[in-house]
């Protein structure tokens, strides 16, 4: 669980370093694969909820809004705590 929260914090730098610079942009190369980056990592994480959400059984209870947030900013780092906390 600890590896977990780690990357959840790494996850959080990689935001604030990509939403920083929207408002105070890098110098040019760096600023536009900043820019690439984010699309990716947005395109990336929504698909991950979306595939979760659609492989859900329907006797299972649906995720809340809190839930959903949470898997579309740290991706893959709460989706292995979701998984961990259903197994156990």
């Amino acid at each position: 669980m600890m590896l977990i929260n780690i990357g959840r914090l790494l996850m959080l730098a990689v935001w604030a370093f990509m939403v920083f610079n929207l408002f105070m942009p890098f110098p040019r190369p760096l600023n536009i694969f900043v820019n690439v980056a984010m699309v990716f990592t947005i395109m990336m994480h929504g698909l991950q909820l979306t595939l979760l959400k659609a492989t859900q059984s329907e006797t299972s209870k649906p995720l809340t809004n809190l839930q959903q947030i949470r898997i579309f900013i740290f991706g893959v780092f709460e989706l292995l705590a979701w998984q961990k906390k259903q197994m156990g």
